[in-house]
């Protein structure tokens, strides 16, 4: 088949060098926004006076049947054709003749791209939103139906201090929070239309470049030509975010593996997110949450290759750059995916309190509670600190928890020390006594989860 921009070569390339030439099969799915972007060109061509009116409603309303011809499957992708902008143009040329020829006036494939490809994106960056809401309110939800349940906070995966169940799953709404802003900050940047910049130098034509923005939704224009072309932060920017979102989303992966495992038993898993093993009939195997965990990896490569492929590109466009769609479009839709199982799995799995109690009252994580306690009483903290992990070494000696430490004993390190010491170190209190704002305490978990709240109204 001619390429339709044959002329100062024959046209007649290899075909092996067709094949790593095309992208339609990785941008044929931008198919809405190259044809809304066509139609707000003619359109512009239209109003301007640089085709006839008519050619330009001839082109919009021929556009229009494409689209609708692909949506229907009446129309078919031809991947002999170079990429979804070819694609386009020569069904238009194929039905109107030489109308359709018309619709190239005035750009470029560099801008047209461009603006596809923002286009495209910031739908995406729609769902993307939805999604991450979805996922913090299930995490809001999780932690309403389990204000009671008291677990072991860790430092270094160690017992650190108890803590609420609920405002460690809160932790986890408030990164999303922001992966949502970071989200919505690219958005922003990414909002400017490239069209009219053309391949690089602008075009002769008197066009009205803020008025074909204006009708695709695009907040500004890009103000250099050759910038307008030659970008790609847009796609560095959104998946620098989506990496982020998904460390987030393995952090938490991590954790499930870890809380569903026999050795903590924090939480069961639904059967729809686990797996069997082939040869252990007793495994139940935490297999969506481990591959969202490495599903991260992923994403990440997909940043650090276009980063690569970007790094040494002279202005302005450059073949390499058509390397972005595949490495951006992996992103998004591993992004997406993993936020569409996160929030049903998170949402389905079972909390168990009782064994989180249990393992918050084993490991003496009230000591600081038992240092608080001398502190209140008029001790300097840091004796009551020295004096606090003296008794946890004798616990440990004597096969003993604070809860059990005899009066005597404790009375034996300090005169301070009276009966009520048990009820400063019982494990609920300690929690609820731990009333600083943005702490465990009942509530100020509460008043997490209304924060939390009020910012999803406002997303």
């Amino acid at each position: 088949m001619a390429k339709m921009w044959a002329g100062r070569t024959s046209g007649e390339t290899d075909q092996l060098a067709d094949e790593l030439n095309s992208s339609i099969g990785v941008d044929c799915r931008m198919y809405r926004q190259d044809i809304r972007g066509s139609q707000a060109h003619a359109a512009m061509l239209g109003k301007q006076g640089i085709i006839p009116k008519k050619d330009a409603d001839q082109l919009i309303e021929g556009l229009e049947k494409i689209l609708e011809d692909l949506e229907s499957g009446a129309l078919s992708f031809d991947m002999s054709c170079e990429d979804i902008h070819m694609f386009v143009e020569q069904v238009l040329t194929e039905r109107l003749g030489d109308v359709g020829k018309r619709l190239h006036t005035a750009r470029s494939r560099n801008d047209q791209v461009a603006l596809d490809l923002r286009m495209y994106l910031r739908d995406e960056a729609k769902e993307l939103h939805a999604l991450i809401r979805e996922l913090i309110e299930v995490l809001v939800r999780v932690a309403e139906q389990n204000m009671k349940a008291v677990m072991p906070g860790y430092t270094h995966l160690q017992r650190a201090q108890p803590i609420l169940f609920p405002q460690h799953i809160l932790a986890y709404a408030m990164m999303l929070l922001r992966d949502d802003g970071r989200l919505s900050d690219c958005v922003k940047r990414m909002n400017v239309s490239p069209i009219g910049c053309c391949a690089l130098a602008g075009t002769t034509y008197e066009t009205d470049r803020v008025y074909e923005a204006g009708l695709l939704e695009f907040d500004d224009i890009a103000m250099n030509s050759i910038d307008g072309v030659s970008d790609r932060d847009f796609c560095l920017e959104m998946m620098s975010a989506l990496s982020i979102l998904m460390m987030h989303l393995s952090r938490f992966s991590e954790e499930i593996v870890l809380w569903s495992s026999w050795e903590f038993k924090f939480i069961e898993l639904s059967d729809n997110y686990t797996t069997g093993s082939s040869i252990m009939p007793q495994k139940k195997n935490p297999d969506m949450a481990e591959l969202i965990r490495g599903k991260t990896g992923r994403v990440y490569g997909d940043l650090m290759g276009l980063l690569t492929a970007f790094k040494g590109l002279p202005l302005a466009y450059n073949k390499d750059m058509q390397e972005d769609k595949q490495a951006v479009f992996d992103a998004v839709d591993t992004a997406k995916l993993c936020l569409q199982v996160m929030a049903p799995m998170a949402d389905t799995m079972r909390v168990l309190p009782d064994n989180m109690l249990k393992a918050a009252q084993g490991g003496f994580i009230n000591a600081t509670d038992l240092a608080d306690y001398l502190v209140k009483k008029g001790m300097p903290f840091r004796t009551a600190y020295k004096i606090s992990g003296e008794i946890v070494a004798d616990c440990i000696r004597e096969g003993l928890v604070l809860e059990s430490y005899p009066i005597e004993k404790y009375r034996g390190y300090s005169e301070l020390f009276e009966e009520d010491v048990y009820e400063d170190i019982n494990i609920e209190n300690c929690v609820e006594k731990r009333i600083s704002r943005g702490g465990t305490s009942t509530a100020s978990v509460k008043e997490q989860i209304a924060w939390v709240r009020a910012q999803l109204e406002n997303m």
